[in-house]
């Protein structure tokens, strides 16, 4: 939302906005509870990236942990300044990353192993090149959504062949995020008039912003669970502090003669 407070950014130029007063608190900061909203996607992040590494899983959960890291920082960047450029470093990343859930959800029933990564690759390039060139809106939004529906069907394959009651639980959670983040970002985008009128904002894409963070971190750890399955390493699904769910392996001793 447009105001007339003035910015140290100058003026806005990314293709939207949000259903946020510009600058209330901050000449710095465009959107606040926009940009705040990304510090526990970013907590989240480096606290599934510790365990993988603690725990020495593939690399490729570390990358999806980084990868959630690096757009939540995108995004405060984005949120931040509201310019055109910054919009990119949050959308690219966006994109990265579903290409990564789709490596990490399909690769174990690939059977060319070189050609699945290399066209996610190039095809993530190709992408961002287009992206600095081209002001994708609804495009990129149309865009974003196939790349998440086609990484529904696999995550619920991976539900129902799953036992484990935690397990489950986790992907449950995924969806419940999926599902009302989903709920709050439709409400800021299309509300935004009549939200407007209230005394006070929910500020629903800044919400959107902390359940999609859950999101990832539940997606995350429960396909940490089904990979770590896949390899009998004998997965658990524990709470650190009784709060927050996190996969303990256990990986099958070498015997060395």
């Amino acid at each position: 939302m447009a105001d007339s407070t003035s910015s140290f950014w100058g003026p806005v130029t990314s293709s939207h906005e949000w259903c946020e007063k510009n600058y209330v608190y901050s000449s710095y900061v465009a959107e606040f509870y926009n940009t705040i909203s990304n510090i526990p996607c970013i907590l989240l992040a480096f606290i599934g990236l510790v365990s993988s590494l603690l725990q020495r899983f593939e690399k490729r959960f570390s990358v999806l942990h980084l990868s959630n890291m690096a757009l939540a920082i995108g995004s405060v960047m984005y949120h931040a300044t509201l310019q055109h450029v910054q919009q990119q470093s949050d959308e690219t990343p966006m994109v990265w990353e579903m290409l990564l859930y789709i490596y990490i959800l399909y690769s174990p029933d690939w059977h060319y192993r070189s050609t699945m990564p290399t066209f996610l690759f190039l095809y993530g390039i190709s992408f961002a090149v287009l992206h600095s060139v081209i002001r994708f809106d609804i495009g990129f939004k149309l865009h974003y959504v196939m790349l998440c529906l086609l990484c529904v069907p696999r995550m619920y394959k991976y539900y129902i062949h799953t036992q484990d009651v935690s397990a489950k639980r986790l992907a449950k959670l995924y969806f419940a995020t999926l599902f009302v983040g989903s709920l709050c970002w439709l409400g800021d985008r299309f509300c935004c008039t009549h939200i407007s009128t209230w005394p006070i904002n929910p500020q629903g894409h800044a919400l959107w912003h902390v359940s999609m963070g859950f999101n990832s971190y539940f997606a995350n750890t429960f396909l940490m669970f089904c990979r770590a399955q896949q390899r009998d390493w004998s997965p658990k699904v524990v709470c650190f502090m009784g709060i927050l769910p996190y996969v303990r392996i256990q990986k099958p001793k070498t015997h060395t003669k």
